[in-house]
């Protein structure tokens, strides 16, 4: 059986469609401004948890280990990233099944981001030193533009590869 969207003005009628053996069932796409705005507050979300993690696991293996903190940033990513993944799955992307490789993706678009964000600071902070009067904040302000540069290319990088259009559930209206 076929299915088509139908849309107004379309070239096949409902009686046509009907003897074809076409099932009309319109498809109500999500507002990209909602998916934006649930993606950044799953971002929100983890950004505490992520912190809270990262104290957590400071506090636990500092006692234990000269460079605990550094221990602890490891643990509390993998588990920050494993928290964001659940949440951009169920509540911005909505995929179903495909956990294992959305997680890998979703690590490479991290891995991915965290590279480029090293490697653009210097240059960015370079070019904001050049300003009078902020040599000392422009790490600052550099820190500030990656960050936001980072946050797109995360975006993207998880709706087009991490939870790519194919993996999404289709949304019937009711």
């Amino acid at each position: 059986m076929l299915t088509h969207n139908h849309h107004p003005g379309s070239q096949l009628s409902s009686a046509t469609e009907a003897a074809a053996g076409v099932v009309t069932t319109p498809i109500r796409k999500r507002p990209r401004t909602l998916i934006l705005v649930r993606y950044l507050a799953v971002g929100a979300c983890n950004t505490i948890f992520g912190y809270g993690c990262f104290a957590v696991f400071t506090f636990l293996l500092t006692p234990l280990l000269s460079y605990g903190y550094v221990v602890a940033s490891l643990f509390a990513n993998l588990f920050s990233i494993t928290f964001a993944f659940f949440g951009y799955k169920w509540f911005v992307f909505k995929t179903k099944g495909n956990y294992l490789k959305e997680w890998i993706r979703c690590v490479g678009v991290y891995a991915s981001s965290m590279i480029l964000s090293a490697a653009a600071l210097p240059f960015v902070v370079g070019i904001i030193r050049r300003q009078p009067g902020h040599d000392r904040s422009a790490p600052y302000i550099a820190g500030a533009i990656v960050l936001v540069s980072s946050i797109a290319f995360s975006f993207f990088g998880h709706r087009h590869i991490s939870f790519a259009e194919s993996n999404r559930s289709p949304q019937v209206a009711p």
